[in-house]
């Protein structure tokens, strides 16, 4: 209120003031004369309209910016701000925002002294295009406007100095006033600011998020290598052969057949090229067969996959992953053995891929540490996102069935119904 106050007085003082000097300048000091009676009463009106203009600055500072203080009706405006960037990005964050500024003429910009200045081109809020063409009016208004800003280096940080004022010298800012126009540049340009931020932090944080999503998929890769021939595995079936050779040759070599088999669709290609369906189920096959060779009696296996979703893609090693579970944890430490079943299904526009056991289940004993279900769930959300899924539940008598859905997406273009 004091600040709205001073500012009318302010005003009208300079103007009343000015128009006496004028009014005994001319009468007292030309003519020799005193001035006409009715001079005060044009001193007067002077006044008036004097106040009447700061008035009409203060109700646009109102509209602008809600606080009215003596800060915001100056005509000059200084900002200080502080960027989370380094002195680069923070000049051309800078540049950008002012070279975007509504009315901006003429953008002078230093890149070495971290500098930036602006002409604006001033629109009077309060005046219409006929009182615009005469020059003392233009003068009234105030001309145009400019925008000083510089750049201060910091370590992790820098500095920016703003400043928007008229083009005008500061001892005119006692009889003219800007109508907030300048505030209204400092507030635009604050916006910009922050707008131009907020999306630099935004593409950081989606750059970082890319990041970590490559992280998680190298990892699964590296995973996925690992599993594709598992030391122990080899290990143990090489030894199984070694034994068989002396006392069932042919299961030997069938035995060895069967790894060879395995090795060759496990081996990671020179090509990323997607698997199927029916390639996994070929190396699954070929690791079920040592198994039953190890195994003998104590495996059964019921496998029923249509010919015509063969084609269908499919995660590689995903298959094979359950039906190890399942003999690991679910059929071995059974002394009888028991029977695993791989079913694929299609429904909708996707494919189900279930592997059951009726083994021991959900029990301490046969529980695993995870990791493996817990990777197949990860791959499936990096390769199909939320298109995916998988889930586990306990088989009926006993056992567990997981099942994998996957969308129906056939290779080469390849449908066979």
């Amino acid at each position: 209120m004091w600040s709205s106050l001073v500012l009318v007085a302010r005003t009208s003082v300079a103007w009343g003031g000015l128009g006496l000097l004028i009014v005994l300048f001319i009468f007292e000091g030309l003519f020799r004369s005193s001035p006409p009676n009715i001079v005060p009463f044009f001193l007067m009106v002077g006044t008036l309209f004097a106040a009447m203009t700061a008035f009409s600055h203060i109700h646009r500072v109102r509209l602008i910016n809600q606080p009215v203080n003596s800060t915001t009706l100056a005509n000059r405006h200084r900002r200080q701000i502080e960027l989370p960037l380094d002195a680069n990005a923070a000049f051309a964050l800078i540049e950008a925002s002012i070279r975007e500024l509504p009315g901006a003429e003429r953008v002078d910009s230093a890149a070495d002294s971290l500098q930036v200045r602006a002409k604006i081109n001033r629109i009077a809020p309060f005046q219409d295009e006929f009182w615009r063409k005469w020059p003392v009016t233009q003068w009234l208004t105030g001309g145009d406007n400019q925008i000083y800003a510089t750049v201060s280096p910091g370590v992790d940080a820098c500095s920016v100095m703003m400043i928007c004022e008229p083009t005008r010298a500061g001892w005119t800012d006692w009889f003219l006033l800007d109508s907030g126009v300048n505030l209204e540049n400092a507030l635009a340009l604050g916006r910009a600011i922050s707008r131009r931020v907020a999306e630099v932090r935004k593409n950081e944080k989606a750059a970082t998020q890319q990041t970590v999503t490559e992280k998680e998929l190298t990892v699964a890769k590296l995973n996925l290598l690992h599993a594709q021939v598992e030391p122990h595995f080899l290990y143990n079936t090489l030894a199984s052969a070694q034994i068989l050779t002396r006392s069932d040759p042919a299961s030997a070599d069938q035995m060895l057949g069967n790894l060879i088999t395995y090795l060759r669709h496990s081996l990671p290609k020179t090509e990323d090229t997607p698997s199927t369906i029916g390639v996994e189920l070929d190396r699954t096959r070929a690791y079920l067969d040592i198994m039953k060779i190890r195994m003998g009696s104590r495996l059964q296996v019921q496998i029923e996959v249509p010919d015509y979703l063969k084609p269908v893609l499919f995660p590689s090693m995903m298959l094979q992953t359950l039906v190890e579970n399942a003999i690991k944890h679910g059929l071995e430490p059974q002394t009888g053995g028991g029977t695993i079943w791989i079913l694929a299904r299609a429904h909708e526009n996707n494919v189900a891929l279930t592997v059951a056991d009726d083994g021991r289940g959900f029990s301490v004993e046969g529980a695993g540490t995870g990791i493996g279900l817990r990777n197949v769930r990860e791959r499936l959300r990096l390769a199909y996102g939320n298109t995916a899924s998988f889930g586990i539940v306990a088989n009926f008598p006993n056992g567990v069935a997981a099942t994998i859905n996957v969308p129906t997406t056939f290779i080469q273009g390849e449908h066979h119904a």
